[in-house]
């Protein structure tokens, strides 16, 4: 299909607003920075009066600290706030002139990834306030799970029910998980029985780990594709494409078309790299290009469902815009999450990542690729400009095909083709084309790649959700999935294209500053770890490190301490958050910074010195009943024996013994308060942000409490680094 689409007038279509408080940010900026001169100049006289360990340690921090704080300061230069009109595109594009949309929606694991929820997510988009014969949703079950693919066709037969249903009823929510669940949902009887039916046959094939025969209504072709998984591996299997439902020939219990439903298992052989998500979503793509071509890709989580059906028309206002076609790679919708609890305990809303810090970037040439919600030109990933928003045509790669069958034998052959482990050998897939290689988030390095190859994108946040998913509700999956990302963010980081040389010059100063700033996330651990140590060691043993009350030095860094909080706190009201929220989010950033920032640079330096460590987990959908009630009530979760609940545990230590000691020094000797003032303001403050761990290690009983050994081990640990500063401060 090579029909090009009728353009309106781009500034019918979306608004721009400029955030009126930019020139306030950028004096803020002008005296922060002079005011970390001083501190720098401060700390290096110092040095050079009186050469310590100590001295060298805090002016280290203190750089890291402010590095880190330059590669934000482009976040508040010229952010942006935009919004569009889907009224207006369809009165002057016309519904049958919409282009074709193809969702991808990728899965790797059906015990960590239940089928159920990406089977709700896949019917939620197929609910799309769309035209069905051009919408195609494509399923990647990158774990080989006959479940899942059980799970969808049962889906497809649901479909028939469901989509009339949301149509009728007009419904936003278009998950039927999420609907159910509802107070509207639970009076839809009949519907709901149906879904619960599907449901616990798919929970009890999942439960059993197989599909039996008496699972199936289905035909001899069907029941077929089944006994592909005898001698299953999950690392070792052909490729597997069964097309569930075809828009030419499955209709719904009305009569109207159903969208096109694919599931896709691509080949995998343990002796080729498979590229983990990335090259799941660059085999969807070739498959895509060959059976439905749409020149629009959605990408989502499984977990994300479409929380407002007239999402893809508001992508559109932007990538039928003529003045932005030939150079618009995608439009990112933010992250939003359900069932987060009242005070958000784990910081799950990454406010700062998914919603403030876009709309900073968006101020320039757009925002990163947050891996999901992500609505993107074909011809982007494949690095092909047009004036128009236009399918591939033959002379661009794969082979893409006009429209017709899609369950053809010379189709089918085809996709199978591009499938297979060794179709990318000798290509440029990965490198150049598609989802880039490289690093374990695929998302980033897309995101930043497509910018320093001339690609621009834009930020679309409307007022309802676009799409809504779940975060992880439990503690240790929190801080272990940001190790992940702080791996992935390292590997761009020391690559060639890292962003402050590569990005700076393909891209932009201020671009090339914000993808450094996350490149560079894992520095936050050389700061926050020597702030949490080396002050309160200081103060047990009454060395001071900081300058006493009423010294000039010592406004400075009230200054530079309240600025910095102040800051983000207006930043973080000013995104719809609550002062309780902005509090854990900024506990939250001091616990990634001891635990998943500081182990996911030891991983990545072991990794990079070729020392083997353990590889990509993917993060569990799966809560206990036990965890999600703790969750509800706002308490934290340290059930397990994890090494990062002993870095914690010790932090949390040292800080209280080093308070009590100084506190009742100060108040023996006249003079050590205000000589040691910050030293105790600081571990005061690390204790109240504490207050969870030590509940958790000394008055809870529940199954969220420490583990004995991981007091214990704390304390030794805590006891050894206070014998280590005796003959540090003392000898």
């Amino acid at each position: 299909m090579t029909t090009l689409f009728t353009k309106p007038k781009p500034s019918t279509l979306h608004t721009l607003t400029v955030d009126p408080l930019a020139p306030y940010n950028r004096v803020h900026s002008l005296l922060y920075s002079l005011s970390i001169l001083a501190l720098l100049y401060h700390h290096c006289t110092t040095f050079l009066a009186s050469p310590s360990l100590f001295s060298l340690l805090l002016l280290l921090a203190d750089l890291v600290l402010a590095f880190m704080w330059g590669l934000v300061q482009p976040f508040r230069w010229r952010s942006v706030c935009r919004r569009e009109f889907p009224d207006r595109l369809m009165d002057m594009v016309g519904r049958k002139n919409l282009p074709a949309l193809d969702v991808f929606i990728c899965t790797a694991d059906p015990h960590k990834e239940p089928p159920m929820s990406v089977v709700s997510t896949a019917l939620s988009v197929m609910a799309f306030d769309y035209p069905t014969d051009r919408l195609s949703v494509y399923v990647s079950d990158d774990g080989g799970s006959e479940v899942t693919l059980f799970a969808f066709m049962e889906a497809a037969m649901f479909a028939r029910y469901w989509l009339p249903f949301c149509r009728e009823n007009g419904l936003q929510e278009r998950s039927p998980e999420v609907y159910f669940s509802s107070s509207i949902g639970e009076k839809s009887d009949k519907m709901k029985m149906m879904y619960q039916a599907m449901k616990e046959k798919v929970e009890s094939a999942l439960q059993r780990g197989y599909v039996s025969g008496n699972d199936l209504i289905a035909t001899v072709e069907e029941l077929a594709i089944f006994k592909k998984w005898k001698g299953f591996t999950r690392r070792d299997h052909p490729s597997i494409i069964q097309v569930l439902l075809e828009s030419g020939k499955d209709t719904d219990i009305m009569g109207d078309a159903l969208p096109n439903l694919i599931y896709l298992s691509r080949e995998k052989n343990i002796n080729s790299p498979h590229h983990f998500k990335a090259g799941a979503l660059n085999t969807l793509v070739r498959v895509s290009s060959i059976m439905t071509n749409a020149p629009v890709v959605l990408t989502l989580d499984c977990d994300m469902y479409s929380n407002d059906p007239q999402s893809p028309l508001r992508a559109l206002c932007y990538l039928l815009d003529p003045a932005m076609a030939s150079n618009l790679a995608y439009v990112q919708f933010p992250q939003h999450f359900d069932g987060l609890n009242k005070d958000d305990i784990y910081g799950g809303e990454l406010k700062r990542s998914f919603r403030i810090n876009p709309r900073g970037m968006d101020g320039f040439t757009g925002p990163s690729y947050v891996g999901s919600n992500c609505f993107f030109s074909r011809r982007a990933l494949h690095g092909i400009r047009s004036s128009t928003l236009a399918p591939l045509d033959s002379h661009d790669s794969c082979e893409p095909r006009g429209w017709g069958s899609l369950r053809l034998d010379s189709v089918m052959k085809r996709a199978h083709e591009v499938a297979s482990c060794n179709y990318e050998v000798g290509r440029k897939w990965g490198s150049t084309i598609g989802f880039r290689y490289g690093s374990l988030v695929e998302d980033y390095h897309t995101g930043y790649r497509l910018q320093c190859e001339g690609w621009r994108s834009i930020f679309c946040d409307p007022e309802r959700p676009a799409f809504a998913g779940d975060a992880p509700k439990n503690l240790n999956d929190v801080l272990g999935q940001v190790k992940r990302w702080c791996i992935g963010l390292l590997e761009v980081a020391i690559s060639k294209h890292n962003p402050l040389t590569f990005g700076i010059r393909n891209a932009s100063l201020p671009l090339g500053l914000c993808y450094a700033h996350y490149a560079y996330w894992g520095s936050w651990c050389i700061p926050l770890t020597i702030y949490a140590f080396l002050p309160p060691l200081a103060l047990t043993y009454q060395k001071r490190l900081f300058p006493e009350v009423f010294d000039p030095w010592f406004y400075l860094y009230v200054y530079l301490f309240l600025a910095a909080y102040i800051t983000d706190l207006v930043d973080f009201l000013r995104a719809k958050g609550s002062i309780q929220r902005w509090w854990n989010d900024q506990r939250i950033w001091m616990v990634r910074g001891l635990t998943s920032h500081l182990f996911g640079t030891i991983q990545f330096a072991l990794n990079h010195v070729g020392i083997s460590t353990p590889g990509f987990n993917v993060t569990s959908k799966v809560l206990e009943e036990e965890q999600s009630e703790r969750y509800d009530k706002g308490m934290f979760d340290f059930g397990i024996a994890s090494p990062f609940f002993v870095v914690l545990g010790t932090a949390a230590i040292v800080n209280l013994s080093s308070f009590v000691i100084g506190i009742a020094r100060a108040a023996r000797i006249e003079g050590v308060f205000n000589e040691m003032f910050l030293h105790l303001f600081l571990s005061g403050f690390i204790m109240v942000n504490c207050l969870p761990i030590y509940e958790a290690m000394f008055l809870r009983k529940d199954g969220g409490k420490m583990p004995g050994n991981v007091t214990l081990i704390s304390i030794l640990v805590a006891g050894l680094l206070h014998l280590i500063g005796y003959f540090m401060f003392t000898i």
